[in-house]
């Protein structure tokens, strides 16, 4: 028989402890959270941000933050691995990033939005805000930020939930910054 399609145990898998993810070099990218609401969708956000080794995470506004037992859930221990911080302004956070020569980029449908598959990411830090479950990115963010992305979609709804948007995002910005 053979060992195609065996599923990994947790040894072959080589996961770092906390520890050890504190000291591996992380993709230069920042996750800022704009009022989400959702704290499955933070945790979730938080456990794909360990997953891709995100630089932080930036919680703002109404966003929770750890610790929660509701974020917990999702997150699955990633609020200890993942560096993250909190600011009541999401707007005093983007126009903090921008001074430390962070490209600040809005995860939004907006005019002059470049396609996540065409978007290319350079060599600098990077900082992907993303918004509300209802209202996406508040207007007077978009306002501060560098450029715009949005996910290509076909269906009739043309949204994606704020935590498969993160991993979609994140993917594709792992995936660049790996080659």
């Amino acid at each position: 028989m053979s060992d195609k399609g065996r599923k990994l145990g947790m040894q072959e898998l080589e996961r770092v402890s906390v520890e050890e993810f504190h000291q591996t070099e992380k993709m230069p990218v920042i996750v800022v959270l704009d009022d989400v609401r959702s704290l499955n969708n933070i945790g979730s956000v938080f456990r794909t941000s360990d997953a891709f080794a995100v630089e932080k995470i930036i919680l703002c506004g109404i966003t929770a933050q750890p610790p929660h037992r509701e974020i917990e859930k999702t997150a699955l221990g990633a609020t200890e691995s993942v560096d993250w911080e909190y600011s009541r302004s999401c707007v005093d956070t983007v126009k903090s990033l921008k001074s430390e020569a962070v490209r600040v980029i809005g995860v939004e449908q907006v005019q002059g939005a470049v396609s996540l598959e065409e978007f290319q990411l350079g060599v600098q830090r990077i900082a992907f805000v993303f918004g509300n479950e209802v209202k996406g990115v508040a207007q007077e963010v978009l306002d501060v930020c560098d450029d715009f992305v949005e996910i290509p979609q076909l269906g009739t709804k043309h949204s994606l939930n704020i935590s498969v948007s993160a991993g979609v995002v994140l993917w594709e910005a792992f995936r660049q910054f790996r080659a």
